[in-house]
């Protein structure tokens, strides 16, 4: 521990302590010494053993009603730094006070859940949460926000739904919006996240060959959130998964109104899906206007695909070269090289293989999706971010040369 963490922990220590005193004597003119506990830490302080200093400045340190937010900020301050031990036993000791009013005994519950988060003791923060949120009104979404924190590590999907469902908004009976939750500007909305559950659930039921069942859990997602571009595109993988073809397509042409940057996502499966019904004109078409109105790397490579496919090679390369003129991307050279190989033999052909391994070289060394909240990078979509335990907010980059 450093120097500043014991100048705020000598403070705190001081401060509470004379709190504490000036209650025990509020009708009495006299004053009494520090307690020898707070010499005692000073001393461990000064002779370098920091943990026996932490150790005494708590002990030296009374439990009142004035003196809990002391007890509760220093315990939160060794919570994150690491010192959940410590963090544990400050919260604890705060419980053993049978004198405290019941909202502050609330409080220190609260916090050594929030411990027990850390410590990653996670059955015994989910008890010490279900009895708050029964018991406390003033704590209850707070609790059912670690709650919700609980379940998605655990990937408990039914209860993280139930919680979920609690934590919405309550619509006025007025027919107003609902109030904004006071949950600070950086948290998504619980829609938001209660969607992404029914997705979830939804994939188990894929796995398990259950379809109707997902479908039914990917309708309940959209009406959570209309713009939940998960859900379309995991409603058009059931649809084609159960031979409702056109069903597919409607729903993965939904996304390009749900958000555009993910129609890449889209192709494979409408791809498939156009085939099916023997239409691959309008495949061609519909990803035509797309890139006119949504320009991206993923976009002019599955165009490329199609008028190979169609018209041949020459043709494909000549729009690609079009593209990289106007929108220069690592991806985009790589197919046009792959192209210009079909072509080519002998000393040409091999400096454009080595050309090629360079450029995909370099392909694989850059990040793929971005999260646009907290910037944690990666080479695979991920819907929920382990960076800032965001939903939905990672993105293919686009819009730079390496896309």
């Amino acid at each position: 521990m450093d120097l500043l963490l014991f100048a705020t922990l000598v403070a705190a220590i001081a401060i509470g302590w004379f709190l504490g005193r000036r209650s025990a004597h509020a009708h009495t003119a006299s004053h009494a010494d520090l307690p020898s506990q707070y010499y005692r830490g000073l001393n461990y302080l000064l002779d370098g053993r920091p943990d026996g200093a932490v150790d005494a400045f708590i002990n030296a340190l009374e439990v009142n009603s004035e003196t809990l937010e002391t007890h509760i900020a220093l315990g939160n301050l060794l919570r994150k730094r690491g010192e959940v031990d410590r963090a544990i036993r400050i919260h604890q000791n705060l419980l053993a006070r049978p004198s405290l009013p019941r909202p502050q005994v609330h409080q220190a519950h609260l916090e050594l859940a929030r411990d027990y988060i850390s410590a990653g003791l996670l059955d015994r923060a989910e008890r010490l949460l279900l009895d708050l949120q029964k018991e406390s009104p003033e704590q209850r979404r707070a609790s059912q926000r670690h709650l919700l924190e609980i379940y998605q590590s655990e990937r408990e999907w039914p209860q993280a739904i139930e919680v979920a469902t609690q934590l919405l908004p309550r619509k006025s009976l007025l027919g107003g919006n609902p109030p904004r939750e006071p949950d600070g500007a950086s948290r998504q909305p619980v829609s938001v996240a209660l969607a992404h559950y029914y997705c979830e659930l939804a994939c188990e039921r894929q796995a398990e060959g259950k379809l109707a069942e997902a479908g039914t859990l990917l309708q309940q997602a959209l009406t959570q959130d209309k713009q939940c571009v998960r859900a379309s595109i995991m409603q058009g993988e059931v649809e084609y998964a159960a031979g409702n073809y056109k069903q597919a397509v409607k729903a993965l042409r939904r996304v390009r109104q749900q958000d555009p940057e993910f129609i890449p996502e889209t192709i494979a499966t409408l791809r498939k899906c156009y085939a099916e019904l023997g239409d691959t004109r309008a495949l061609r078409t519909y990803l035509k206007d797309c890139l006119a109105a949504n320009p991206s790397a993923p976009l002019v490579l599955a165009v490329a695909e199609d008028l190979r496919t169609a018209e041949g090679g020459d043709a494909a390369a000549e729009f690609l070269s079009r593209q990289l003129a106007d929108r220069p991307s690592l991806r985009g050279l790589a197919r046009l090289i792959s192209l210009q190989m079909d072509e080519t033999r002998g000393k040409v052909r091999d400096n454009l293989g080595l050309l090629q391994v360079l450029v995909d070289r370099l392909i694989a060394e850059r990040p793929a999706y971005r999260c646009g909240h907290c910037g944690f990078a990666g080479r695979q979509l991920h819907w929920f971010c382990p960076g800032c335990k965001h939903w939905g907010t990672i993105k293919a980059i686009r819009g730079t040369r390496v896309d």
